[in-house]
């Protein structure tokens, strides 16, 4: 039986270190990521992916969090991401897939979701993906992991 979860958010912004806002929907392109996203570009994290059940974890600790405010393009439920390998095909929607590329991330310096929030779940619990099929994708929409 196939792992399947949902778009809850679909967030973009245009400076990088800062909260991202939902847009409800937004194309994926090919060799960039999100249309019109600061962390956009020809690199391996293209896409930031985290899920509601981790942002649950710091409104249990008393943040007052959104989908978003960890600077996540894309706010999941249902998938257990960290658990799935590199090299995991995402499909969402009906056309856009994603391959994930990376598992957390070294924050360097703490940036102003640090200072906002007091903590940040991304370097622990977010996982980043490259574009490899382009499609507009929507809250909403299912997160399908493919059969390699």
């Amino acid at each position: 039986m196939p792992i399947k979860g949902k778009v809850l958010a679909v967030n973009t912004s245009r400076d990088k270190g800062t909260k991202k806002r939902n847009a409800h929907r937004c194309e994926l392109l090919m060799g960039f990521g999100l249309k019109g996203d600061a962390h956009g570009g020809n690199w391996h994290r293209q896409v930031s992916l985290l899920a509601n059940e981790s942002i649950d974890k710091m409104r249990q600790k008393g943040l007052k969090a959104t989908y978003g405010d960890f600077a996540e393009n894309i706010t999941t439920e249902g998938i257990d991401l960290m658990s799935l390998p590199i090299g995991t095909t995402l499909r969402i929607g009906r056309e856009a897939i994603l391959r994930m590329t990376q598992k957390g991330k070294e924050c360097h310096d703490r940036c102003a979701i640090y200072y906002q929030m007091g903590d940040c779940v991304m370097p622990r619990e977010g996982v980043f993906a490259e574009v490899l099929q382009p499609g507009q994708i929507v809250v909403g929409d299912s997160i399908e992991v493919m059969e390699e």
